[in-house]
Formats: C-alpha cells, sequence, structure tokens
C-alpha cells in the first residue's frame, strides 16, 4: 500500500518484503516527521480490510462453518427458500455417523480433489506495486504470488510469473450434501451427494452415482474445483443460518422442525447442547422423538441417545407420569435413545397391562424388543399361578385339634372358608362367554344337501357344531366340490370349542392388588357383605356368629396378604418416589442382559 504525506516523497510499505525496511531507512534519511512513519505503520497493519463494499471479511473456524479446516459442505433448504449451510469435518461425521463413513469412502465417495493450500476465504486485496503500476524495491528477493491452485515461491528474479509445477501441490478431497426430498410424496428427505460441474452419473447408486471420472489435468481440475469450493465458502460465511432473508416466506411448522432436527444433529456430534423444550414435556418429547428418528436415519443413535436421555431425565416426577399414561410412545422413546431408565419404566408398565396394545407394539417394535416383552409376560404368567395355587389351598384349622375345617366339624368356620374361596374364583375368573347365537332357518335345498348321504357323519356335525352356526358355517369353512363328494369332505372338518379366555395380567393385577392392600375397609368382603351372605342361613345368623365370621375372614385375608406379597414390588420409579400407584402389577424386573441394545450382557440390575 502506497502512502503519501505532505510533499515528502513516496513511501512504498509492502507487506512481507523488504520494502518495508528499505522505506523505513529512506524516512530516516529524508527526516520524514515521526507521524508520517505511524501513519503508513496503521495503514500497513489494516492490510486484510475489504477493498469492496467498505467492510472486512473475516472468515470464521467455527461451528458451524468451518472455513479454515471443513471438509464436508452440507446445504439444508427446504421449500421455502430457508435453508442452514454447514462446513464441517470429515473425520468428526464418520466417528459419529454410518451414513457418512460410507458414503465418504472410496466405493461412494463424489469428492473433489482441491489442492491443500488453497487459502479458504475471500482472494487477497492487489499488491502496492499494482495499484501504482510502479515495481516495488526488492523485487529480485522472494515475492509470494496467489493463485487458484495455491500459493507458489518464486525464488529466480527473472521467473517472478512462473508458476510451479502443480504435481508439487498437495490436494485434499472435500464433500459436498444437499437435502433431497425425492420425487414421491412418501420419500423421505435424505442428503445426497452433490457436485459442482461434472458429467452426470451413468448409473444410480446409494449414495448418488458413482465416483466422477478424474481429469487428464490435474492443474485444470483443481484450479476449477477450487474457485466455485471457496465461492460457496465465501457464501458460508457471509450467511448465516438463523437469519433468513426478509422477502422469503415464513416457514411452515413441518420445516422448522426438518431445520431444528439437523442443526441439533450436527450440533450433538460437535459436542454442543441440543435446542429442546426445557420446559414443556409433551414437546420435549415431540422433539426428542423426531430428532432420534433422523438419527437412526443416518446411523447416528449412538451419539444423539445420550443427549435425548440427558434431557429427558431432568424432567424427573413429570417424565414417570408421562410414562404412565403413554408407555408404549416412551418404550420407543427410550429403545432409540438407549435409555435404560425410560426403557425400563416404560417396560414394566408394558409389561404390566399386557396384552393391552400388544397390535401397536408388534407392528413398532423389532423382534428383539418383542421376545423381550414376551418374555417378561411369561415369567410373571408363572409366578402369578404358582401364587394363585397356593392362595387357593388356603384354609382354616380347628382351635381345638388342629384339624381342618369341614361341614362336618365347624360349619361356620368352613362357610368363611367357602366365601373366600368364592370371591377369589370370581375375581381371577375371566366372565364367561355369551352364548352362541341360535341357528337360522335354512331353505330346504340347503338342508338336504346336508342331510344326505351318511347320517351319522351328519349327526356328529350337528352335536360338534353345537357352539357355532350349523349349516351355513359348514358350507363357509369346507370348500364346494366340483365332483359332487361334498359329505366326505365334512366328514374330515373337526369343530373345536374356542379355547377357554385367560384374564389378562391387568385383570389379575387388580386382583392381587386389592389382596396385598393393608385398607380391609376400602378393600374386600367388608363387613356389609359378610353380613349379608351370613343372612343367607336364618338359623346361623346372629351377632355373635357374624363377629366369629369377620374374625376369621380377617384371618384369611392376613394369610393371603402375606402369600401375594412378591407381587407387590414394585419396579417404578413412578412409585418408588410417591408418584402414585397403579392397578396393575409392577413387580417386573429388568436387567442389563434384558435390554436390547446390550445384547447377552451382565446379570445386573437397572
Amino acid at each position: 500500500m502506497v502512502s503519501h504525506h505532505g510533499d515528502g516523497p513516496t513511501v512504498l510499505a509492502l507487506r512481507g518484503t523488504s520494502s518495508a525496511v528499505e522505506a523505513s531507512d529512506r524516512r530516516r534519511e529524508t527526516g520524514a516527521p515521526r507521524a508520517a512513519a505511524s501513519h503508513v505503520s496503521s495503514r500497513s497493519r489494516r492490510y486484510n480490510r475489504s477493498h469492496a463494499g467498505g467492510t472486512s471479511f473475516v472468515p470464521q473456524n467455527e461451528f458451524p462453518v468451518f472455513s479454515h479446516s471443513g471438509d464436508v459442505e452440507i446445504l439444508v433448504r427446504v421449500a421455502s427458500g430457508h435453508e442452514n449451510r454447514y462446513l464441517l469435518h470429515r473425520h468428526t461425521l464418520t466417528r459419529c455417523s454410518g451414513f457418512f463413513e460410507i458414503s465418504t469412502s472410496n466405493e461412494w465417495s463424489r469428492a473433489q480433489t482441491v489442492p491443500e493450500n488453497t487459502p479458504p476465504s475471500l482472494p487477497a486485496p492487489p499488491t502496492a506495486g499494482a495499484i501504482e503500476g510502479v515495481k516495488p524495491a526488492g523485487a529480485s528477493q522472494q515475492l509470494t504470488r496467489i493463485e487458484d491452485q495455491g500459493i507458489v515461491g518464486s525464488h529466480d528474479g527473472g521467473a517472478v510469473g512462473k508458476p510451479s509445477s502443480a504435481s508439487l501441490t498437495p490436494v485434499k478431497k472435500r464433500w459436498r450434501y444437499e437435502l433431497d426430498f425425492g420425487s414421491g410424496g412418501d420419500d423421505i428427505p435424505m442428503l445426497v451427494q452433490k457436485e459442482e460441474r461434472g458429467p452426470p452419473p451413468t448409473t444410480n447408486s446409494l449414495f448418488g452415482g458413482p465416483p466422477p471420472s478424474h481429469s487428464s489435468s490435474r492443474h485444470h481440475s483443481s484450479k476449477s474445483t477450487s474457485h466455485s469450493f471457496f465461492r460457496s465458502v465465501a457464501n458460508l460465511s457471509l450467511s448465516s443460518s438463523g437469519n433468513h432473508a426478509p422477502s422469503l416466506p415464513p416457514p411452515t411448522p413441518a420445516e422448522e422442525d426438518l431445520l431444528r432436527d439437523y442443526d441439533n444433529l450436527f450440533r450433538i456430534m460437535y459436542n454442543y447442547a441440543p435446542t429442546l423444550d426445557p420446559i414443556n414435556i409433551a414437546d420435549a418429547y415431540i422433539q426428542c422423538k423426531s430428532l432420534l428418528n433422523l438419527a437412526d436415519q443416518y446411523d447416528a443413535l449412538a451419539v444423539v441417545g445420550p443427549r435425548v436421555d440427558h434431557h429427558m431425565l431432568q424432567f424427573q416426577s413429570r417424565l414417570w407420569k408421562q410414562i404412565a399414561k403413554y408407555p408404549i410412545s416412551y418404550l420407543r422413546l427410550g429403545y432409540l435413545a438407549r435409555s435404560k431408565v425410560i426403557f425400563q419404566e416404560a417396560l414394566v408398565h408394558v409389561v404390566g397391562q399386557w396384552p393391552a396394545g400388544e397390535r401397536s407394539i408388534r407392528a413398532a417394535f423389532p423382534e428383539t424388543v418383542i421376545d423381550i416383552i414376551e418374555d417378561k409376560v411369561d415369567e410373571l404368567e408363572e409366578t402369578v399361578s404358582r401364587i394363585e395355587a397356593r392362595l387357593f389351598r388356603l384354609t382354616l384349622t380347628n382351635r381345638s385339634s388342629g384339624e381342618r375345617v369341614s361341614p362336618g366339624t365347624n360349619y361356620l368356620d368352613w362357610l368363611a372358608v367357602s366365601l373366600f374361596r368364592t370371591w377369589l374364583a370370581d375375581n381371577t375368573t375371566p366372565p364367561p362367554p355369551p352364548p352362541p347365537p341360535p341357528p337360522e332357518r335354512t331353505g330346504r335345498s340347503s338342508h338336504t344337501a346336508l342331510t344326505n348321504g351318511n347320517s351319522g357323519s351328519s349327526g356328529r356335525h350337528r352335536n360338534n357344531s353345537s357352539s357355532s352356526s350349523s349349516s351355513s358355517a359348514a358350507g363357509a369353512l369346507v370348500p364346494a366340490s366340483s365332483n359332487g363328494n361334498s359329505n366326505s369332505a365334512q366328514r374330515n372338518v373337526h369343530f373345536h370349542p374356542p379355547p377357554p379366555s385367560v384374564p389378562p395380567l391387568a385383570t389379575l393385577g387388580r386382583t392381587y392388588r386389592i389382596l396385598g392392600s393393608t385398607q380391609n375397609e376400602k378393600g374386600y368382603l367388608t363387613h356389609d357383605e359378610c353380613k349379608r351372605f351370613l343372612k343367607l342361613t336364618p338359623d346361623l345368623y346372629s351377632r355373635d356368629n357374624l363377629r366369629r365370621f369377620e374374625k376369621r375372614i380377617d384371618e384369611l385375608k392376613a394369610m393371603a396378604r402375606e402369600v401375594v406379597r412378591p407381587l407387590m414390588g414394585s419396579g417404578l420409579e413412578l412409585e418408588l418416589q410417591g408418584g402414585g400407584q397403579v392397578g396393575y402389577l409392577t413387580c417386573t424386573r429388568v436387567g442389563e442382559r434384558d435390554l436390547p441394545w446390550v445384547g447377552g450382557g451382565g446379570d445386573g440390575e437397572v
């Protein structure tokens, strides 16, 4: 840069060369004022000021745009025109995402090759000699010339403009991704590798086609590629992901969610806290679920899951109540986030209410999770069966002889045992199925078709079909035969009665919760029930007999409470922290080996 001060001689200050030293010597010889020297010094320190527009350009090297070291450019643009731009590092993305690890591999990569020492900023301002048209002093010494292909040094004064060999310049790879929404309405938006220029790919591939063919001239390829790449770098640095042009329409809620999810995904990869709702747990769940689905799409659950787990566990008691309301939804959230606590809490609710929600669970979860649920349900049912058998064997003994009560030894105590067992059977057995509808009257032709042939077979058919519709049902179950041998086909049909239905665990859980309760006045077989039962036998009803009867019922209740104690345990944080008690059984224990992402680890409990 050139500075003129008054009528003094022209002073030339060229940064990085010996001209600045020579100018300082001449200044001391001519006696130039110190103010001029300080003015020139201040001017020379502002060498990186922009000469177009009047504003300075300082490229950043931090998230989300690493202008100096980034080698993966990512553009997330939605239909309304809003976009987020990133310039990140391949080594970080590949460690966090299996998608980037595969797509940047040699087999699927469509990387651009550019010189490694290309400056990642806008072009430098012209030298002072170019401005004034004067060849600076000391030009025979080492000078530096910046070109598109890199910084080339010249040590020969007679060959200042001669570039060095392109083959001596080290090169590096750079990748570019853009969000592609696909062609159909059901397509999932996905990042796809793009090229700045070059022929379209000849074959289709998983990540956008085969690697591009390299040009025969490396110098020409590097020059054009670096020019286009750093033009986009300049656009990245000048644009911000949070600032949108005022002329753009506001983004839709779906577009805002998409931009937020991608931004949270890359923020987590660079160890930044994601932007999630810290107050409303319902909104936080929706945002975490959307983020986990995106991380699952790019094979980055191992990195995103712990962040989501940490954020959701901050809600504490509100989280346990939400899991109790929506156990299936939070079971999937815990599975994707690999959260031991959330997965355990939701799994206990799901097992206790089984088979409620079975169809949704089988449609939303892989076989490994379904196998875990079924194993826990089988374990709980086996425990319930053993305890149920012990309950039905409970009885009273005569206080004088110690024998079991019977109608012949102590009729009143035997009535107490009978009432207890009747109540237990009524509350652990499902209601009987509704009676079958009466058989419909059929026409004479169909009746004749069923009665022709072997009458014994028809009789057996009628006897076996007492629980279902007769003639029309048989015609629906047996396909019509073209050769007329319908009777032989009917003889091979066996009508099995439907298997007895098993009460769901939720119903059994309420029964055993009542048996294990210590509040007898709010439980079962209360004073009024015992009084009404004893009045059915007027000869036995008296105040003393009623008092004795209730005392013997209380003894049975105390024994039953001890029998069902193993079912009263709870593995829920909701009940352990005093957040309430549910009606179904919550004694399921989930260990480390029961976590689907562990796959047979240790036996320690979560």
